[in-house]
């Protein structure tokens, strides 16, 4: 890391001890990312962003005194601008769910390999989302339900272009950067600068809230289809 790059902060939540030790042998060995605080319970976490202002927030779900997903809700709230990455024990759909509705960047299973978990930290920070394919349909054909009543496409949506709006449906079927540039014959770049006016007129953080809002306003069907 050159002297002009600053490190990349983490704080990490978890009310095991052993967990926020391992992650942080794990992390520190890596060049360019700095453990700046550990918490045992949610209550702990929302402090320590408040105080230290972290790139990424390693949370646990089931904590005392405050859950995770209250945690990322108030850190969320609080207009931080870090990025919350869930982690769990088990890959429990209604937890994940309940985790991205709450503002959560994406999720992780507690054995995650180290340099899964080096990666992971490093892509949330850039923007990216934690969120396979597979598990984004699964996700939403469990949890999203269609409103009744003909589709209302809020006036935010309405606003993109016919391109913007093809690239949000494709992100929605999980589709990376790459492949989006791939289908599109687009540059990395310009899928990259498609992205980013997506999610500045949609006023959302990531490319996770952006395929909940996809999926919730109807724009993108589940089983596949799009509404036009």
């Amino acid at each position: 890391m050159s002297e002009h790059q600053t490190a990349l902060r983490v704080v990490i939540a978890d009310d095991q001890a052993l967990v926020r030790v391992g992650f942080r042998l794990i992390l520190e060995t890596e060049e360019g990312i700095d453990v700046v605080a550990e918490a045992g319970d949610g209550e702990e976490a929302v402090r320590a962003v408040r105080r230290l202002r972290p790139a990424v927030v390693l949370m646990d779900i089931r904590m005392p005194r405050m859950d995770g997903l209250e945690a990322t809700r108030r850190i969320v709230a609080d207009g931080a601008a870090c990025r919350v990455v869930m982690l769990t024990t088990f890959d429990a759909d209604e937890y994940v769910y309940a985790a991205l509705r709450a503002g959560a960047s994406g999720f992780l299973l507690k054995d995650v390999s180290p340099e899964h978990l080096i990666a992971a930290v490093r892509m949330v920070a850039a923007g990216d989302a934690l969120l396979a394919p597979s598990i984004t349909r699964r996700l939403i054909e469990r949890f999203v339900r269609p409103q009744p009543g003909p589709a209302v496409t809020p006036k935010e949506v309405s606003s993109l272009t016919a391109r913007e709006r093809e690239v949000l449906i494709l992100m929605a079927r999980g589709l990376s950067n790459s492949e989006l540039a791939a289908q599109l014959h687009l540059s990395d770049a310009t899928v990259k600068t498609h992205v980013a006016r997506i999610l500045s007129k949609l006023d959302l953080r990531d490319r996770v809230q952006a395929v909940v809002l996809a999926y919730e306003t109807g724009l993108v069907v589940p089983g596949g289809g799009s509404s036009g």
